[in-house]
C-alpha cells in the first residue's frame, strides 16, 4: 500500500499563489507518475496536472501558464500562480505505481476575496 500526503493547501485571494506538496511512502523509482486532480462541489474529478518518471508534464487546459509541476525523488509538487475563484476544490495527489493508482485525502484550496 501506497501513502500519500498532501499538503499546502488554504484560503488566498484571486491573483494569489499557492504550492502544494505531496510526498509517497515509496521510493521514487517505483512511481511511473505522479499528478495531481481536482473536485470541486458538484462536479467530476479532473486532471490537474501530471509528470511521468521520465519527466514529461502534461496540464489541463485551464491552468496551462498559471500552474506549474515538478517532482523531486518521491514527491510532487504543484506551483499555482494567478489562482482563480474557478480554481477552488479539494486538490488530490495521485501516483500510479505497476499498474496501480493510489490517492491521497486531499488539500482544500479556496480562492477568495
Amino acid at each position: 500500500q501506497v501513502q500519500l500526503v498532501e499538503s499546502g493547501g488554504g484560503l488566498v485571494q484571486p491573483g494569489g499563489s499557492l504550492r502544494l506538496s505531496c510526498a509517497a511512502s515509496i521510493s521514487m523509482f517505483s512511481i511511473r507518475a505522479m499528478g495531481w486532480y481536482r473536485q470541486a462541489p458538484g462536479i467530476q474529478r479532473e486532471l490537474v496536472a501530471v509528470i511521468t518518471s521520465g519527466g514529461s508534464t502534461n496540464y489541463a487546459d485551464s491552468v496551462k501558464g498559471r500552474f506549474t509541476i515538478s517532482r523531486d525523488n518521491a514527491k510532487v509538487y504543484l506551483q499555482m500562480n494567478g489562482l482563480k475563484p474557478e480554481d477552488t476544490a479539494v486538490y488530490y495527489c495521485n501516483a500510479v505505481v505497476d499498474l496501480m493508482t493510489f490517492w491521497g485525502k486531499g488539500t482544500l484550496v479556496t480562492v477568495s476575496s
